[in-house]
Order: structure tokens, then sequence, then C-alpha cells
């Protein structure tokens, strides 16, 4: 997986020189998140609705496009508690770094997927009593589907699927730790127009 966020890092590298059009943008939204991968089968869960915020730069070439973002964005899921029979959120928040390659349709529409690293900023579940729950390091992957004015804001909508496990600690707590993180992203975003690279 490093070598292949290398090899992302490189070619972004490369299609920066050759960019005809660099912008910048701002971009805010809301998270819907669970986890996945693990049985859960004693435990009952649903969605937790968090966040994402932060700006991106967009290296342009033709009707393709790279697009590095750094993101403030949060994960997690609610479980049930047995004991007053409600739901408890697991937040996590992370500092994310997406870098989407951008197909761009006509009339404003495009299509988007690309790897996703997050660092993880802070864990908070409530009155549970696992420490260190989850990893620090979150990779995942993510595609999706938007539309952009010519005036420069958009919406869009990401789907983010975990490839690492999320779980740092003890199974023998009686909770799975081997589960990733799932995550949709609507939201709205302005990009900055800028003139043809020189």
């Amino acid at each position: 997986m490093k070598k292949i966020l290398l090899l992302v890092f490189i070619g972004s590298l490369s299609f920066q020189s050759q960019a005809q059009k660099i912008n910048a943008g701002l971009k805010a939204g809301t998270n819907i998140s669970n986890f996945f991968g693990s049985s859960f089968d004693d435990v009952s869960k649903k969605a937790l609705v968090g966040y994402h915020v932060g700006g991106y730069l967009n290296f342009s070439l033709a009707g393709l496009s790279i697009q590095p973002e750094l993101l403030l964005s949060s994960a997690g899921a609610k479980f049930k508690n047995s004991v007053t029979n409600s739901f408890e959120s697991v937040k996590l928040t992370y500092i994310t770094v997406p870098v989407m390659v951008k197909f761009n349709l006509s009339s404003g529409l495009y299509a988007e997927a690309g790897p996703q690293v997050g660092f993880k900023i802070s864990e908070d579940f409530g009155d549970q009593s696992i420490e260190d729950f989850a990893k620090g390091l979150d990779l995942s992957v993510g595609a999706g589907l938007g539309y952009q004015t010519k005036s420069g804001f958009g919406v869009g909508a990401r789907y983010l699927i975990g490839l690492s496990k999320v779980g740092d600690f003890d199974a023998s707590s009686g909770f799975d730790n081997d589960f990733k993180n799932g995550i949709i992203q609507v939201g709205l975003f302005y990009t900055i127009k800028s003139g043809n690279k020189k």
C-alpha cells in the first residue's frame, strides 16, 4: 500500500508539471459513517452522522484532472448499550488526504476515484472503557459523482471503503477489533477559478 501511495504521489507531481490549469477550492459537507467487516453478532449498531471540511487543489489537463485534498473528517458508528437500551456514539476524527482522479463529463458532471490516507487526531467512545480504540493510520479508497457549475459552485457525493483494520485494542475484551470504516460523503464545494498556467 505504501508503494501504491508513493506512485500516486509521484504521478501527481508529474501531472502537475504538465497541467494546463491549477485551481484551488473549499468544500464541506456531511459524513454518514459505519463500521463493517466484523461479525457484530451480539452488537446492535447504526450509522453515525458527522462532517467533513477542508480545501483542495485541482490540476487539470483536457477532460481529466487530479485533485489532492486536505480535510478534517469524522468517522464511526453508534452502538446500543444493553444496560441503558440507548445508542452511544463512537466517533473518530481524522485529518484525511484524498487524491482523486476526476473524469470531467459533459454539462459539468464528473466522476472520480482514488485513494485516501487518514491520520487519527481524536477518538470519543462515550463511557466505554476501551483504551486506544482506533489505529492512528487509516487507508481507504473512494469513488464518487458530482456536478460543478461554470461559476465554480458544485455538489458531490463520494463513498469511501476502508482497506485497513480500524481496531487497535485487545480482541479478548469481547469486541471484535477486525473492522473497517465505511463512509458516505455528501457536500458542497467552491472552486476558485484561475487562469491558464504560464
